[in-house]
């Protein structure tokens, strides 16, 4: 089996060489052309120096899987695509696209006949040594199309993927995904200030973490990383208290006003990113402006006094 990979960032590059490495062929593309010859030197990927040239060193149905960052990059680049191929190839959408302009995407595609499979993709970093946790929207015949190669980026051939519904539905389904890993992330963060915080009893968070990890209800793949980076530094000095947020937790709380669903947790998680991003801090100094006003509490000024 062969298929084009267009961006060979971090995802888009380990997921070539795992490719490679089952012993599926991969022409890939990149404006970054070190990314591409790296592949080509340590893994055999067959390079191409541009998307047009990719396309052209496919053979019979050719299939073309983007990894490329979501909303205006990856919409352009699926319009200039299309031309380039024939009724019966497929193009699949990797990145963290918003599933609306997936089912979008996909009728404009299907209306040229056109496959089209939208593939949330989880597993970081990790995915090139652990596999790749892959939920995908398509129709049954792509999907069908698609089993070799979600076989081999998925930790297992009978696990760690997933034809999830129609077109639209694996992006939908990676959104909910980031959703709840705001909110696992946000609790763990809050419980772990709080043993922080309990100076009397000195304690050990890389000692409590990795105890966590054995057979606790809260072990999760999160906590294994969190105990492994607190093994190294539990101060996190060196860390600013900045956290960004991706498209797929603001969609997630917009799905959910739109749905009427209740979901504080997961919407806090939320705002409590946009807190950490706050530079200038108004809202907070407009507060202890008004605590003074009505209540004479001190103010401390922007010095620390």
């Amino acid at each position: 089996m062969k298929l084009a990979m267009i961006g060979l960032g971090k995802m888009g590059g380990n997921m070539a060489t795992r490719l490679l490495q089952s012993g599926i062929k991969v022409v890939g593309y990149d404006r970054n052309t070190d990314a591409v010859n790296e592949l080509v030197k340590n893994d055999g990927m067959i390079a191409a120096s541009s998307v047009a040239d990719a396309v052209a060193k496919l053979e019979g149905q050719r299939i073309v899987w983007l990894m490329l960052p979501s909303g205006t990059v990856t919409e352009n680049q699926i319009q200039e695509l299309a031309p380039m191929l024939n009724k019966g190839d497929i193009i699949i959408d990797g990145g963290n696209s918003n599933y609306k302009h997936s089912q979008r995407q996909g009728a404009w595609l299907a209306e040229r006949g056109i496959g089209f499979m939208d593939a949330g993709t989880s597993g970081g970093i990790w995915g090139m040594e652990n596999g790749y946790c892959l939920m995908v929207g398509a129709t049954p015949e792509v999907a069908k199309v698609m089993e070799p190669v979600l076989k081999s980026l998925a930790p297992a051939a009978d696990r760690g993927w997933a034809h999830v519904g129609p077109v639209g539905s694996g992006h939908f389904t990676k959104m909910i995904h980031n959703g709840i890993e705001y909110g696992m992330m946000q609790a763990m963060a809050e419980g772990l200030d709080l043993l922080k915080g309990k100076k009397e009893f000195k304690l050990d968070l890389a000692q409590i973490t990795e105890l966590w990890r054995h057979s606790s209800v809260v072990r999760s793949w999160l906590l294994d990383l969190t105990a492994d980076a607190l093994k190294n530094d539990q101060e996190l000095r060196d860390v600013a208290p900045y956290v960004a947020d991706s498209g797929e937790g603001r969609w997630t709380v917009v799905e959910a006003v739109e749905q009427g669903v209740a979901a504080p947790v997961l919407t806090i998680a939320l705002q409590m990113r946009f807190t950490s991003q706050d530079d200038h801090g108004y809202s907070y100094r407009l507060l202890s402006m008004m605590r003074n006003a009505f209540g004479g509490h001190v103010v401390k000024s922007a010095g620390g006094n």
